[in-house]
């Protein structure tokens, strides 16, 4: 490994890598958000049609 030089540094550019684990996440996060929003309108739904199972 060799040492950067002053002006060499001054050149480097950097950056976001996309990688597989960083999309894999974005997916799973969606999944989740999906996977809420149905069971909170399944909810909606049941109790707009009084379709609730009673709790004994």
């Amino acid at each position: 490994m060799t040492k950067l030089s002053k002006e060499e540094l001054q050149k480097v550019n950097g950056g976001i890598d996309l990688t597989g684990t960083l999309l894999n996440s974005f997916t799973s996060l969606i999944k989740i958000l999906l996977e809420t929003g149905r069971a909170v309108g399944s909810s909606l739904r049941r109790i707009e049609e009084n379709q609730i199972c009673p709790l004994k």
